[in-house]
């Protein structure tokens, strides 16, 4: 099922469109495969960005409208093979059922002694969410798309550091909320975004959405 819809946000993908080239070169889009996250959820994984943007300075934080459980970046891709993506996309999504999972704690990418990204956590529905992406994986890779070069790790992006300095106090506070359940957000279907980068941040645009479980019994 193809479907459209879009919203924009300051976020920290830094993705970007290229348009038509000359003498009807193809369309570049790009695009990456993610899993809506509850508006409530959202909503309270804002409240917690909020409080640290007062101990987290040279942080992009992710715009709570934008907030997802990225499973797999794609790039660049000619825009003419969508349909083909969505595809592949629905036998992945249809074989596996709904799911609940549960966002709790927080840390950084890669390690506390360099931490560019910080991330709030998954507890119940990371095994599920593993095998998914690793679902999604294979069936992008024999579309020729590259696969991952590392194991899946399902977290929630919160922000990107963009700049050195003293990360002691933010470091502490996220330690504060190591064991913080922040709440469930139910797994539902695969989605296809587009992401295109304006002077105020990235707008996405959902292109197809593939709904889990919907595979024959």
């Amino acid at each position: 099922m193809l479907y459209k819809h879009a919203f924009s946000c300051y976020t920290t993908h830094g993705l970007q469109y290229r348009g038509p080239g000359e003498n009807g070169a193809v369309t570049l889009i790009r695009t990456f495969i993610a899993i809506a996250v509850d508006d409530r959820l959202r909503d309270t994984l804002a409240a917690v960005q909020h409080e640290l943007r007062a101990v987290g300075t040279g942080v992009a934080w992710v715009c709570p409208a934008g907030m997802h459980l990225t499973l797999k970046f794609l790039g660049d891709v000619e825009e003419a093979r969508v349909p083909e993506i969505a595809a592949a996309l629905t036998p992945v999504a249809a074989a596996v059922a709904p799911f609940t999972a549960t966002l709790a704690g927080m840390g950084v990418f890669p390690t506390p002694q360099r931490p560019r990204v910080l991330w709030a956590g998954i507890t119940a529905g990371a095994e599920a969410l593993v095998a998914l992406a690793a679902g999604v994986d294979a069936a992008l890779t024999a579309l020729g798309f590259p696969p991952e070069p590392r194991p899946f790790s399902p977290h929630l992006t919160l922000g990107r550091l963009q700049a050195p300095g003293d990360t002691a106090p933010l470091l502490a506070r996220l330690e504060a909320y190591r064991d913080t359940i922040f709440g469930e957000t139910p797994i539902t279907a695969l989605t296809l975004y587009r992401s295109d980068l304006s002077p105020r941040g990235a707008a996405y645009t959902a292109l197809a959405r593939a709904p889990l479980g919907t595979a024959p019994c």
